[in-house]
C-alpha cells in the first residue's frame, strides 16, 4: 500500500471534502480516502498495483476539484 497527500483546491465545504472521497473511494485500489475541507488536502492510501497516483488525480479533477501533490 502507497500513501499520497495532495493539495486541493475549489472546495467550498465540506460537502465538497466528501463528494472527493466517495469518488475516490470507488476507484479500483483505493483503500481510504480522507479529505479536510479546512487544511484544503486530501490523503489516499491505495493499492499502486491497481491504481496510480495519476489516475488519483484525474478522478478529483473528473469531481470538479484540482488537485496537486
Amino acid at each position: 500500500m502507497k500513501k499520497i497527500k495532495l493539495k486541493i483546491a475549489d472546495m467550498h465545504c465540506t460537502a465538497c471534502a466528501m463528494n472527493i472521497d466517495f469518488d475516490l473511494e470507488d476507484l479500483p485500489g483505493v483503500k481510504q480516502a480522507s479529505t479536510n475541507y479546512a487544511k484544503s488536502e486530501c490523503v489516499v492510501e491505495y493499492d499502486a498495483a491497481k491504481t496510480s497516483s495519476k489516475e488519483i488525480v484525474g478522478c478529483i479533477k473528473k469531481t470538479g476539484y484540482s488537485a496537486d501533490y
